[in-house]
């Protein structure tokens, strides 16, 4: 079976003051060293717009998205580490690549063909993001190329067959693309020498106003989605399909995240908020639009493309100022968000969930598109 899993774009459109000129260039730099001596490379990715995207080795991590706000000031719009220290040292998974596993894996047990597997148990009793050393944790070889009218960094990494306890030795190849049209795309590719789960995401917090100095509850957010997966007090889903009618889940119209957040509701207080996947209203997986955020202040937009059936929103709840970003920023209770793009958590026990499993001969992949414009 196929499993489609996560490319990521970033459009970003500038109004009347876009205008493509056909060069997109690369340049490269160390980011240090790892504890263990690893060279680490940075690619900072710029188009004629202005529009610069940061990537590192480590964990394939988005380290900036530099865009104009409505008064063209250029701002970075995503939370992250200045230097390697932070990114390896921190378990907040601030742009990296997530996996084998995106997500939560009740109690780091599952079972491919009758065979029983463990995976390290590293979030209340389950296991999240693949675990102690997932791929956010790990240096992945880079190579950047340029086009006429785009440019980029494939980035590969080979987990080994039992790495954090998955089966099958698995090559994963991550591309990052930058174009004068704006668009940063991620593009997820994998193959297995034996039957695994896989489901790779990027785990980037947003903060359209000022990239984690200020709260995120009033950015208007609309998510396509009619239904979320529930979960239970350990945040594993339940196996159901959950209408949003009539709860503080339902954003298929415009709503500030922070309107309803502190509604009584047992899904909100099983989270601390917004942690949930919201089950897409769309066809197969095809690429379509899917979110919707906007920041009045800056008057920036953010809309999410995917040919996921998932997306999880996490509303930064468990932040809470002792994490020290960039520019010395201390990241605090809800000054970040996420829209992680994905199949659903817990997939590998739930069989009425969309599979996740890949076998030898098949071919992983996906696209998911990050969209800024101005309004």
């Amino acid at each position: 079976m196929k499993v489609a899993t996560g490319v990521i774009i970033l459009i970003f459109l500038t109004m009347n003051f876009m205008q493509p000129k056909g060069s997109v260039n690369v340049t490269e730099r160390s980011f240090g060293k790892t504890k263990d001596g690893l060279p680490v490379q940075y690619y900072k990715i710029t188009n004629d717009n202005g529009m610069i995207v940061g990537i590192t080795t480590y964990g394939g991590a988005i380290t900036k998205v530099v865009v104009p706000d409505k008064f063209g000031n250029f701002g970075d719009v995503v939370l992250g580490h200045d230097n390697i220290i932070g990114y390896e040292e921190k378990n907040d998974y601030f742009g990296a690549i997530t996996g084998r596993y995106a997500n939560r894996i009740g109690k780091g047990q599952f079972t491919i063909d009758k065979n029983s597997y463990q995976v390290p148990i590293n979030n209340n009793g389950n296991s999240l993001h693949g675990g102690i050393r997932g791929f956010d944790k790990r240096v992945w070889d880079g190579k950047s190329f340029e086009n006429e009218d785009k440019a980029g960094v494939v980035l590969t990494y080979i987990s080994g067959d039992g790495e954090e306890g998955y089966p099958g030795e698995l090559t994963c190849m991550v591309t990052y693309t930058l174009n004068n049209e704006n668009e940063l795309r991620i593009d997820y590719n994998a193959i297995t020498t034996g039957p695994t789960v896989l489901n790779l995401t990027n785990h980037s917090y947003f903060n359209l106003k000022d990239g984690g100095a200020s709260s995120i509850l009033d950015h208007e957010l609309q998510i396509r989605a009619s239904s979320i997966t529930p979960v239970d007090k350990g945040l594993i889903t339940t196996g159901e399909l959950t209408p949003v009618e009539g709860t503080p889940f339902d954003f298929r119209k415009p709503r500030k995240i922070g309107e309803r957040i502190n509604a009584h509701n047992q899904q909100l207080e099983f989270g601390l908020g917004y942690d949930h996947n919201f089950v897409l209203d769309k066809e197969g997986s095809d690429l379509s639009l899917i979110t919707t955020v906007y920041e009045a202040e800056s008057g920036r937009i953010m809309e999410v493309l995917t040919t996921e059936p998932g997306i999880q929103f996490y509303s930064g709840n468990f932040l809470k100022g002792n994490i020290t970003g960039k520019r010395k920023v201390a990241y605090q209770h809800r000054t970040g968000f996420c829209l992680e793009t994905q199949h659903f958590p817990d997939s590998p026990n739930k069989p009425n969930f969309p599979s996740v499993l890949l076998r030898p001969g098949e071919k992983f992949e996906s696209t998911t598109i990050y969209r800024f414009g101005l309004k």
